[in-house]
């Protein structure tokens, strides 16, 4: 979750924009469409939408980038007001601001507004946002960008390869088209997990499609914003008999991360969205693909997964 841009961002013109401040640079010059001509100030967020995830983490915060055109031989400080009209966070309970007004040092063109967020007062899959604005003389609002900014906030918890190990509910497309004949027509299965002792930040997945079956997949978190998950190339998903009522290949389906969608997993949440490749050698080499696949990996507790282990799921 990457921060969202919903208007072209203004670094490219404040780059071209960017003079110094002086008594000439300060006239107020428009171009015949009405576009501010080079030298005009002007003051304004980065982004009018941005979203930043919220870390477990002491003294944590986050900064809402404040660009100016033009550097001036002074300092430029503005005030910035809290809206609270189309918010759903709470200032003091939700989120703070370090300080509400911002200063631009003298020869710069930029700052920030830096919000400290309360993290347990996010909901695994909340969404809590609210308004800025930059409280400023009129000259400096550039109207095609205009003074506000919406925040918006989401929970993004510490990674923990133990909330990815016991019982988990495997939701899967393959099983779908080829149920075969343990999984009873049926595309979900109830499996266990657990940590692979030789190969960091990886669980194995037991019978995970069918039973004899294991394989593996691998976090990669070293992104908050961009968790991943890696299936290794050639794990064996199972036997083609069992599956295809005949042989096409080596008598052996395999699997890979598929390279048309990225994986990724949700350590609030204690999920993993996993897209793959399914394919058959022959003789080590590729007969054919099976197709791609989607598979969704959802974790619960051990009460929850010894409730449904005993009603048969």
């Amino acid at each position: 979750m990457r921060r969202i841009s919903i208007i072209l961002s203004c670094t490219a013109v404040i780059t071209a924009l960017s003079v110094s401040c002086s008594e000439d640079v300060l006239k107020h010059r428009t171009s015949k469409d009405g576009i501010p001509m080079l030298g005009k100030e002007y003051i304004l967020f980065q982004d009018t939408l941005s979203t930043h995830l919220v870390l477990d983490e002491e003294g944590y915060s986050f900064s809402v980038p404040i660009a100016s055109t033009v550097a001036c031989d002074y300092d430029r400080t503005i005030a910035v007001e809290i809206i609270d009209k189309g918010s759903n966070a709470i200032e003091g309970l939700d989120y703070t601001l370090k300080s509400n007004t911002v200063t631009i040092p003298a020869g710069e063109t930029a700052t920030n507004v830096e919000v400290v967020p309360v993290f347990d007062r996010l909901g695994d899959t909340d969404t809590l946002t609210f308004n800025l604005k930059l409280v400023m003389p009129d000259q400096l609002r550039w109207d095609l960008y205009g003074d506000q900014t919406k925040i918006q906030m989401v929970k993004s918890c510490t990674f923990d390869i133990n909330d990815f190990t016991g019982y988990c509910v495997v939701t899967s497309l393959f099983l779908f088209s080829y149920p075969g004949e343990e999984n009873e027509d049926s595309y979900q299965r109830l499996i266990k997990t657990r940590a692979d002792d030789t190969a960091e930040n990886t669980v194995i997945l037991e019978d995970w499609l069918f039973d004899g079956y294991d394989v593996s997949i691998t976090f990669d978190h070293s992104d908050p914003e961009n968790p991943l998950v890696h299936m290794e190339s050639g794990q064996i998903l199972s036997d083609e008999m069992s599956v295809f009522n005949t042989v096409h290949g080596d008598n052996r389906i395999l699997v890979e991360d598929s390279p048309n969608a990225a994986s990724y997993f949700n350590s609030c949440q204690k999920f993993v969205s996993l897209w793959t490749h399914v394919y058959v050698n022959v003789l080590n080499e590729r007969y054919g693909t099976v197709g791609q696949y989607y598979h969704l990996l959802e974790w619960v507790s051990d009460e929850e997964g010894e409730r449904l282990e005993n009603e048969g799921f």
